[in-house]
């Protein structure tokens, strides 16, 4: 933050995290109350279909930005990052510091990074430090012990999903905000 202040004494700085999340016909199952003696049931059908959430988000402020796209790869990552500049207006008088970990497609020569974008690399096999990787259990909410019978389906509840956590800073920033988080 340092180095961007300097450089860029006259823009506003925010720090966001980023990081994907593969979803799928696979459902997820956890844990359900069930009447003692009597064994809960939940439907699945192992299908391996996916698509992947990628989140954004301000953990000082809760903001939180969704993109569900079919892959995880550079030319992926390149559209997410143009659309997720446009989005939190990243530019000449807004620059962001993103957060991300260290997967190839993100460090490839051949990622296109916005202006007003800077990435910071998280070192190696530090999951726990990623504000972003702790958004997945909210979004997976509506998913848990349920059956998809199409990508599409499971496509429009996720939408909605991001719709409704993207109206929600309090709880995205209670679940984002650790207590070392540094950005100013």
């Amino acid at each position: 933050m340092k180095q961007l202040r300097a450089a860029f004494p006259d823009s506003a700085l925010e720090v966001w995290a980023f990081d994907e999340h593969r979803l799928g016909l696979k459902p997820i199952v956890r844990k359900v109350w069930s009447k003692r003696g009597q064994r809960p049931i939940a439907v699945v059908h192992h299908r391996y279909e996916w698509l992947y959430l990628y989140g954004f988000v301000c953990p000082r402020s809760g903001q939180s930005e969704w993109l569900l796209l079919p892959r995880v790869n550079v030319a992926w990552f390149n559209c997410a990052l143009q659309e997720f500049a446009k989005a939190v207006g990243a530019g000449a008088s807004k620059q962001i510091l993103l957060v991300v970990d260290g997967a190839g497609w993100h460090r490839s020569a051949k990622v296109e990074i916005p202006k007003g974008i800077h990435l910071e690399f998280l070192p190696p096999y530090s999951p726990e430090l990623q504000p972003a990787e702790h958004l997945w259990p909210l979004s997976d909410e509506p998913l848990v012990n349920r059956k998809f019978e199409t990508l599409e389906e499971l496509e429009e509840t996720l939408g909605v999903r991001c719709v409704t956590l993207s109206e929600m800073p309090e709880v995205i920033r209670q679940h984002t905000l650790f207590h070392w988080w540094q950005d100013d």
